[in-house]
């Protein structure tokens, strides 16, 4: 089983359970925890804590069984949560090659998760809401199955654009990509405010469909931008321009929807940015600009 598939939230944080991480590094989970309980000042609570009954019978349930270990009918006792930092503590303790080979593993599932829950936190968020209200009202296994595949598939769903999340260094494709899909979606007007625009943004704004207006304001210092929006008004369709000296971020507002953008979307991919959804009606920015 892949080692992303033995990471589970839990109080929020990725956590690694011990009789999985016992598994991966060849020991038994009463072995493992003995060697934590004899060191367990190098494990403070942001590096492991104990289950509760109630985080217990979640985790269980997610897989409709108990967590066994070695065929011995299941953990007897409370189980712990190791955090990234509290496993990597762990291969000081059992101090074996195989414990620093699969400890490099474990750090690299851990990222890659990271990676993998800050671009699809609504989904997950979603996730947790569904099994919130499951826990609730006791559903039947196989409706609880059916509507976690069913959010799960949103995940490939082209249409489902993510809401909040980061652009690294080196996403320059896709930053580019969300932005397209962005105006690709708009029905009537596109707004960006950017004081930073050149003939890619203009480029990226073509993306629209026939009868979406587009208008981008910007700081009218920069000169090269007028220019630019003059050549590319004489041979697409137009591209409003307005100026505007107050505003220091960057939006985007594709029909009534405000996005704000970290930085510049010529710059995207370039250094770390985030991006997210905004709840404020585009008209609370609008009336502010001058």
């Amino acid at each position: 089983m892949p080692v992303e598939n033995l990471i589970h939230i839990i109080r929020g944080q990725q956590v690694m359970i011990d009789s999985d991480l016992a598994r991966l590094y060849g020991v038994e989970t009463k072995r493992l925890k003995e060697q934590v309980k004899r060191n367990i000042n190098r494990f403070p609570s942001d590096f492991m804590f104990e289950l509760t009954k109630e985080e217990t019978v979640s985790l269980r349930s997610q897989f409709a069984t108990s967590n066994q270990d070695g065929g011995r009918g299941g953990n007897r006792y409370s189980a712990f949560a190791f955090t990234e930092n509290g496993v990597a503590m762990l291969s000081s303790v059992l101090k074996s090659e195989t414990a620093i080979e699969v400890n490099i593993r474990i750090m690299r599932a851990f990222t890659a998760m990271r990676s993998f829950l800050m671009s699809n936190a609504h989904i997950f968020q979603r996730l947790e809401t569904v099994e919130h209200n499951y826990l609730l009202v006791n559903h039947h296994l196989s409706e609880h199955d059916r509507k976690f595949e069913e959010i799960l598939s949103r995940l490939d769903d082209k249409e489902s654009e993510p809401i909040e999340g980061f652009f690294y260094e080196g996403q320059i494709f896709d930053a580019y990509t969300l932005i397209s899909d962005l105006v690709r979606k708009a029905d009537t007007r596109i707004i960006l405010i950017d004081n930073y625009v050149d003939d890619r943004v203009l480029k990226t704004l073509d993306k629209r469909k026939d009868g979406v207006s587009a208008t981008v304001f910007t700081n009218p210092r920069n000169s090269q931008i007028n220019l630019d929006i003059r050549r590319h008004n004489a041979q697409y369709p137009e591209i409003n321009l307005r100026h505007c000296t107050n505003v220091h971020d960057r939006f985007l507002i594709i029909d009534d929807t405000v996005y704000f953008i970290g930085g510049s979307i010529k710059d995207l991919g370039k250094k770390i940015v985030a991006f997210s959804q905004m709840h404020q009606s585009p008209d609370d920015i609008l009336s502010k600009i001058r």
